[in-house]
């Protein structure tokens, strides 16, 4: 169980709120860093009040993260529920957001194996959410300053307001409810049918996996029309051979194997196919991640001579996968990035006919620093 604090621990824990501990501003509110009991840092969410939806959120992130424990889950310490106050406290995470590492920030770049480790860690807790609890959880809202680091760069997924109990019994494969996300994270299906289903965290995560490969954000509004969109812009350069001279982020160009950019692109395609059920699952993208992060530890090990034995024995081949019919999800392909062999149908290039959605979104953060 989470503990609960009095508004006057939270005031002493932040100075009464003083401007200088904030770390993260959004539509939601702010976000301080503090000291419980003078000793342990924390982060603190203190959310507008009067706001309904922020009520209901408020409720849900309590009472699923006090359910909730794993070393790739933000932890819930406490919150504040103080008249017109509702405050939750959070472990405090030393690194901030992923996206601080990839673009908008001075902070140090990440190599490539970092960036797999981080979002290994990531796909292993949606994976938890979606299999480990007692009831499968949709996050709902899975982007890129959703997911925190620790000291030791560890990710934990955050942000837990918008998640909705998955489908339940057989019979049922989706959840019907009114939109809520981030705009450029949101499965087609989810926005065009109000069909909410595990596979739709896996399409946003499949966004997240652009970014970290990219180094940008998924819509660019000021960009020409074409590379508006990263997920169209990553299936155009996939078509025509382009990947890495035009969406690969320069600093880690020189560093990726062919090999597990073949291995990572064909897991982002499966991600982001137009039909959910074609989708690979959590768990099978965690299996992707293992083994493009095993491709280049492997590749790391041979330049220092310790596995030139073991790499003439194995065969070096990438994993496969099923869709939920049963048929090939991907399965190796040539070197050449413009000869497509993944059963993945592109998504439509054009944006018409789509709808416009609120911009107003509970977990919305503005120049996060840490939390």
């Amino acid at each position: 169980m989470c503990r609960y604090f009095t508004i006057a621990e939270i005031k002493a824990a932040t100075n009464n709120f003083d401007d200088i501990f904030i770390i993260g501003v959004g539509g939601f509110g702010n976000v301080y860093k503090g000291y419980i009991d003078g000793v342990t840092p924390v982060a603190i969410k203190r959310l507008k009040p009067g706001s309904q939806q922020g009520v209901n959120e408020f409720m849900n992130e309590i009472e699923l993260l006090s359910q909730l424990r794993h070393i790739h889950l933000v932890s819930l310490i406490g919150y504040c529920n103080d008249g017109v106050e509702m405050i939750l406290v959070y472990d405090f995470m030393q690194r901030g957001t992923l996206r601080e590492y990839l673009y908008g920030s001075d902070n140090e770049r990440l190599t490539w194996k970092q960036r797999l480790e981080i979002l290994l860690g990531a796909a292993r807790g949606l994976h938890y959410l979606h299999t480990g609890a007692k009831h499968s959880i949709i996050h709902r809202d899975v982007k890129s300053t959703n997911i925190l680091l620790d000291e030791k760069w560890v990710a934990k997924v955050s942000d837990f307001g918008l998640s909705k109990a998955g489908p339940t019994g057989m019979a049922m494969t989706h959840v019907s409810t009114v939109v809520k996300g981030s705009i450029g994270y949101l499965d087609p299906e989810y926005y065009l049918r109000q069909r909410l289903t595990l596979k739709s965290d896996v399409y946003s995560f499949g966004v997240v996996l652009l970014e970290v490969l990219c180094a940008r954000p998924p819509l660019v509004r000021s960009s020409e029309k074409k590379k508006a969109s990263l997920v169209i812009w990553f299936q155009r350069c996939y078509k025509e051979g382009l990947i890495v001279e035009e969406l690969v982020d320069p600093f880690i160009r020189d560093s990726i194997t062919s090999e597990s950019l073949k291995c990572y692109c064909q897991m982002v395609l499966s991600c982001l196919h137009d039909d959910g059920n074609q989708r690979m699952s959590m768990s099978d993208v965690v299996g992707a991640l293992e083994f493009a992060l095993q491709l280049v530890t492997t590749e790391e090990d041979s330049k220092f001579g310790w596995t030139k034995e073991k790499e003439k024995s194995e065969q070096r081949l990438l994993p496969h996968f099923t869709s939920e019919d049963g048929s090939d999800v991907f399965t190796s392909s040539s070197d050449d990035y413009g000869s497509q062999t993944s059963k993945v149908s592109t998504i439509s290039t054009s944006t018409e006919g789509q709808p416009m959605l609120s911009a107003t979104v509970f977990s919305e953060i503005g120049n996060p620093k840490a939390r």
